[in-house]
């Protein structure tokens, strides 16, 4: 995966932030799993399971926070 597509974790507003902590979690699925049929395929085992969605939304959480903190919790907002 040459392309660079991470250029800032600036974001003008929290939702911007939220929305760039779930790009961030699925490139890293995509570049853990560079295969599109094997994620394709796995997707509909990982869909049904409770915990497996929890950890999904532990690690947005987790790039949440790291891009509020880059954002200084968007200056006071």
């Amino acid at each position: 995966m040459a392309d660079t597509w991470l250029t800032s974790l600036k974001t003008a507003t929290p939702q911007d932030g939220f929305e760039l902590a779930i790009k961030l979690s699925r490139m890293g699925v995509k570049y853990t799993q560079p295969s599109a049929e094997a994620r394709d395929r796995l997707r509909p085992q990982y869909a049904e399971d409770a915990n497996a969605l929890i950890a999904s939304s532990q690690v947005v959480a987790i790039n949440f926070q790291t891009i509020a903190a880059a954002n200084n919790y968007w200056r006071g907002a």
